[in-house]
């Protein structure tokens, strides 16, 4: 078989079981661009951080007025093909639309900068392996993946279509954490280690909630697939609440209650009340009432 005849069966496999892009029409949205948006985003989050050279203060405005340009128009044009490619959004003037939807994502950007700041004083706070704030912005992963999300949430909150799960997705090549843009996330986030980290669309976490790697926040899989669209499908965690390494907590009833600590290695598919402390011990299932044993000292956990 010469290369004519590999093309000739590539063609005919393009017609057969498609993959192919939107020919004569509309062009999706630019994986290579959505990447360079959100490159671009972290160094305007923190300028200064993940520039080669020093960023003097005088040359500040300047910094950020040349990131925001670059990010308006990807943003911008990333968003029209958005718009143009969805049948749901019905936007006449996808350009049009797609300015609006820009400028409103970037109005954000203020308020973006002040929480993603709690998540990462949340890091700094919650591991004493952690030297320096520095230390936290330009190594932890949790830091990109998390900003990225609360990024990513504001366009899918907007109705942006793709774009949103394409810029997390960079966080969950990069960092191994995978956090849906439609998960509601509190202050104080953070997720330490992070591999394997899975928050479902529908999860809702509060504030000052810590956790560790292999931790997923995960739906029922049920053969409703499609139709279950829009549900309330994933966990949520209240405020103050510690899930440690290799635990999965599943369905969209179930609710860890404020300041509950769920051990390693659990299962969760049921609520739990407010402050508990949920591990395995000889094989079973225990939910302990934290104040119960307050002035017992630290609990033995058997996991």
């Amino acid at each position: 078989m010469n290369l004519d005849d590999i093309k000739q069966d590539l063609l005919a496999s393009y017609e057969r079981d498609g993959g192919i892009n939107h020919l004569d029409g509309v062009n999706l949205p630019s994986q290579e661009s959505t990447n360079k948006l959100a490159a671009e985003f972290m160094h305007l989050l923190f300028p200064g951080y993940f520039e080669e050279t020093c960023l003097t203060k005088e040359e500040v405005p300047d910094h950020v007025e040349k990131q925001l340009t670059q990010i308006n128009e990807r943003l911008t044009t990333e968003i029209e093909k958005c718009l143009a490619f969805s049948k749901e959004t019905n936007a006449t003037d996808p350009d049009v639309k797609a300015r609006e939807l820009t400028t409103a994502t970037l109005k954000q950007l203020p308020a973006l900068r002040k929480i993603i700041k709690t998540d990462v004083d949340a890091a700094f706070a919650g591991d004493p392996a952690a030297g320096s704030i520095e230390e936290i912005i330009l190594a932890y992963p949790c830091v990109l993946s998390i900003s990225l999300q609360r990024f990513a949430h504001v366009l899918y909150d907007l109705g942006v279509p793709l774009l949103p799960r394409m810029l997390t997705e960079y966080g969950h090549e990069r960092t191994g954490s995978d956090l849906h843009p439609g998960a509601k996330i509190g202050t104080h986030f953070f997720i330490d280690h992070g591999t394997g980290v899975v928050v479902g669309e529908t999860s809702e976490i509060g504030s000052h909630v810590k956790l560790y790697q292999g931790v997923a926040l995960i739906a029922r899989s049920t053969a409703g697939g499609q139709a279950l669209r829009g549900q309330k499908r994933h966990p949520s965690l209240e405020d103050k609440v510690t899930v440690y390494a290799s635990t999965t907590i599943m369905g969209g009833d179930t609710v860890i209650g404020a300041g509950s600590t769920i051990g390693g290695n659990v299962f969760v598919t049921h609520s739990v009340p407010k402050r508990s402390l949920v591990v395995m011990q000889e094989q079973s299932l225990e939910v302990l009432d934290k104040d119960a044993h307050k002035n017992e000292g630290p609990l033995d956990w058997v996991i």
